[in-house]
């Protein structure tokens, strides 16, 4: 994964700033529309192009049809991962509670209706289940990364199980999602955002990379099939799916 493009000239990121600015900016004032739908996929698709990541989609749409919602889980590199998912369909998200202090994308985050849970409390898991599971039950999708942390590319990390209960227990869906970032097609980790990283600087490697894209690849559903299906068995068909799908781009 040491693959990485040449920056761009300082006169591309001083675009791209501005232009990220005026997004922002444009988000900011529309403030009390973005929870709906259209208006929360325009605005995450205009901070892409701001930015100018470009957005490839291989599959979808993220919702299966239905009398409830779906539960979308995919893997997690970057504070990016959002914006390209509310871009494809804008869903209800799950995040840790920490998202929503992020700039940028923690103020659309808030305004979007995301949950935020705490990942370190585990007294405060069956309350997130059931609210999960009520939402799916409501047909809203929700959207999940069950590794819990980022990674800086490909798949790493086992997918944690509680969060599938919520979909066992409304009888929901669950659509695998492969996130993977390329720059000339090749993966690349400028737009990781893991450890001791701060947001500032992933957004000026963000700014200043070259030709950077990011895949949204979207599985087949997979049933939850009450008393067969148990939360664990289930994680590890998803995990399997995105996992197996991220191989196969570079086979």
């Amino acid at each position: 994964m040491a693959h990485s493009a040449a920056r761009v000239s300082a006169g591309r990121v001083a675009g791209r700033t501005a232009a990220f600015t005026r997004s922002l900016l444009g988000a900011l004032l529309r403030a009390g529309r973005m929870s709906e739908p259209g208006e929360l996929r325009a605005r995450a698709a205009a901070v892409l192009d701001a930015l100018e990541v470009r957005l490839e989609v291989r599959g979808g749409p993220l919702s299966v049809p239905g009398r409830t919602g779906t539960l979308v889980v995919a893997n997690h590199v970057s504070w990016l991962d959002i914006l390209a998912l509310l871009a494809v369909e804008p869903v209800t998200m799950l995040a840790k509670r920490e998202v929503g202090d992020w700039p940028v994308v923690g103020a659309l985050a808030r305004r979007a209706g995301t949950l935020f849970i705490d990942r370190g409390s585990l007294r405060g898991l069956p309350d997130t289940v059931s609210t999960v599971s009520g939402r799916l039950r409501a047909g809203r999708s929700v959207m999940a990364f069950p590794q819990g942390v980022t990674w800086c590319a490909g798949t790493g990390g086992r997918f944690r199980r509680a969060v599938f209960q919520a979909a066992i227990d409304a009888g929901a869906p669950v659509r695998p999602v492969t996130l993977e970032y390329v720059q000339h097609g090749v993966p690349t980790t400028v737009a990781a955002f893991v450890g001791d990283d701060d947001f500032g600087s992933s957004l000026r490697r963000v700014l200043g990379a070259g030709v950077l894209g990011v895949r949204v690849v979207i599985h087949e559903p997979l049933p939850t099939l009450p008393g067969a299906d148990d939360r664990r068995s289930l994680a590890i068909r998803a995990q399997d799916a995105v996992g197996g799908a991220e191989k196969s781009l570079h086979i």
